[in-house]
């Protein structure tokens, strides 16, 4: 009997490890961006949450072209990079700037300097979706 076998005890567990390791895959391919919950809370629009996040691009890195499942709301802490929405222009954002970028917008940042890009983020998102998922 394997481990596949449709009546196995352990196959529900095996499609979990599975799925962790891509997920740890997904992360792995991108070390220049860490970012990290601080809090989370319900808000005034049903199935959704807040969530605030310490976002940090490393310099040279990219953050990866990708959607949030709700608005981002982030303010720069310290340094600058290069916000790509699709369909408008790149702009630079620095410290002490912020911007908005609406739920299943494909974005990305380019942190092209010589010094970290830390933001806090705010996302309003809908509860039990990943924060972020990649794009093409």
């Amino acid at each position: 009997m394997t481990l596949f076998h449709k009546y196995h005890p352990l196959r529900p567990y095996a499609f979990l490890l599975v799925g962790l390791v891509s997920v740890s895959t997904l992360l792995a391919q991108n070390p220049g961006l860490q970012r990290t919950v601080v809090g989370r809370a319900d808000v005034s629009i049903a199935g959704h949450e807040a969530v605030v996040a310490r976002v940090e691009v490393a310099p040279g890195a990219k953050a990866g072209r990708h959607t949030h499942p709700g608005d981002e709301i982030s303010y720069v802490l310290e340094g600058e990079a290069t916000l790509l929405v699709d369909g408008q222009p790149p702009r630079v954002i620095k410290a002490g700037e912020s911007f908005v970028v609406p739920a299943g917008v494909v974005h990305d940042a380019h942190n092209d300097g010589a010094v970290p890009t830390k933001l806090v983020g705010v996302y309003v998102v809908e509860k039990g979706k990943p924060l972020a998922s990649p794009a093409p």
